[in-house]
């Protein structure tokens, strides 16, 4: 329907029209330009002038095994085609290279963020500048879970971008999406936060994301989410694309949980995370009315405590329900592990809980992650020898973080980041609860695995 010359929808518009430049106002005085005409027009120039050149493109390269088929290995093959061993012919290898985006956040050191599916299992990594330069840069570390990646690169007269606390982020405040789509290179799409706090997306370990509408397409992983004052709300990571284009559903990592990350990788080379030692599950509205919990309240539930853990010794206790953790509400049992997720190990925190319809303020520290390598003096089982097996960051199951090579564990199909949920069709969450599944079975282990998104059945004998 045309609006032809109705009143209302001028005024509308106007107001609109003031309200964006009320925004955009208070951080460049220029605004709003004039058009040829004189008319005064808001702008994004100015600000895009100051935040473009920390934006960078990343262009990596991976040098990888091409398979050769089996058959030429096979001795009877080779001698019913009377080709010499001598001829097997040798791996070859297939160089391949793609592109995404990265933030510059130190100019003085070279610090550049991005995401860590953009670099992952790169042997050369190229930064490129928006005024044409290009450095070879070096990795100083990643963190899968969270998906970021930290780079040095040796350069000067860089611009940085001023990072911003991301939690005051409010769904519909305007953004700007920079970064590399297709690989064309400081490209920019507006638009709005359309939700805040997306999980369950199964894209990385920790999520927490920023919804926008503003465009994301492959190659903007790792470019910048910034907001009218030009500053760094968000690193872009991922869109929804069903069709295989942008349907206006993107998804940025908010920069107080990259921050998190990328601080640890600077001072350690890697990211460090503990546990409390819980289990948890969201609390629904029929387990609220089963413990007793005012009605509409929103929290993790505290199904298990794991003993000896941080948890367990700060006194918290199955049917706990944590509803605050330093003050932030917690809303779902995802939160909850965000909120673990981004801290030290050996930092406090303060946790709200509500027990048998009272509050209470619990104090606990974050602990050490429980680790095993089985095969030594407290070996799970004989079959799993040469598996180092540690309780999952979520509490699902015990994952195999390493395996020995030549040991029983390595031939036994098991890859490391392999997350054991049954043995022997008992379901197991902890290291405890799979040394009680497996012990009496000498002959044979059933394990149920998952490995990626992916599950399946692995048979030890």
């Amino acid at each position: 329907m045309h609006t032809g010359n109705n009143p209302f929808n001028f005024w509308r518009q106007l107001l609109a029209c003031m309200a964006f430049m009320a925004v955009a106002q208070g951080a460049f005085a220029s605004w709003p330009l004039a058009d040829s005409q004189g008319d005064k027009l808001p702008s994004l120039a100015p600000l895009l002038e100051t935040v473009n050149p920390a934006v960078v493109n990343i262009s990596t390269y991976t040098t990888r095994t091409v398979q050769q088929n089996p058959l030429l290995n096979d001795p009877f093959f080779r001698r019913f085609f009377n080709m010499p061993e001598q001829q097997q012919a040798p791996a070859r290898k297939r160089r391949t290279q793609s592109a995404g985006s990265g933030v510059i956040i130190d100019a003085k050191n070279g610090t550049v963020v991005t995401n860590h599916h953009v670099i992952d299992g790169a042997d050369e990594i190229t930064v490129s500048m928006e005024d044409g330069r290009s450095y070879k840069a070096e990795l100083i570390g990643s963190d899968p879970e969270v998906d970021v990646a930290v780079l040095k690169i040796e350069a000067s007269n860089l611009v940085a971008i001023p990072i911003a606390n991301s939690d005051p982020v409010r769904v519909g405040d305007f953004v700007i999406a920079i970064g590399n789509p297709f690989g064309l290179g400081q490209t920019v799409t507006t638009g709005v936060v359309s939700a805040l706090g997306r999980t369950g997306l199964g894209i990385e370990g920790y999520e927490n994301f920023i919804q926008t509408d503003a465009s994301i397409n492959p190659g903007n992983s790792g470019g910048a989410l910034v907001n009218l004052r030009g500053e760094l709300v968000g690193i872009n990571t991922a869109i929804l694309a069903p069709s295989g284009g942008n349907v206006g559903i993107g998804f940025a990592i908010p920069t107080n949980m990259a921050q998190s990350s990328i601080l640890q990788i600077l001072e350690h080379g890697e990211v460090k995370r503990g546990q409390l030692g819980v289990i948890i599950q969201d609390l629904t509205t029929e387990l609220a009315e089963a413990f007793g919990i005012e009605n509409g309240q929103r929290g993790a539930l505290i199904a298990e405590v794991q003993e000896g853990s941080a948890a367990d010794e700060a006194g918290l206790k199955a049917g706990d329900v944590v509803v605050e953790v330093d003050g932030k509400d917690i809303l779902s049992s995802a939160q909850l592990r965000n909120a673990v997720g981004v801290r030290k190990i050996g930092e406090t925190l303060k946790l709200k809980i509500v027990r048998d319809g009272k509050t209470k303020i619990v104090k606990t520290k974050i602990g050490e992650p429980s680790t095993l390598v089985a095969g030594k003096d407290d070996a799970v089982h004989k079959f799993l020898d040469g598996a180092s097996l540690k309780e999952s960051d979520d509490n699902d199951g015990v994952l195999v973080s390493d395996i020995t090579q030549g040991s029983s564990a390595a031939r036994s199909g098991l890859r490391p980041g392999d997350v054991i949920v049954s043995a022997n069709k008992k379901r197991v969450k902890s290291i405890a609860e799979l040394r009680k599944a497996v012990s009496g079975s000498e002959q044979r282990l059933l394990l149920q695995v998952k490995r990626g998104r992916a599950a399946l059945y692995i048979v030890l004998q």
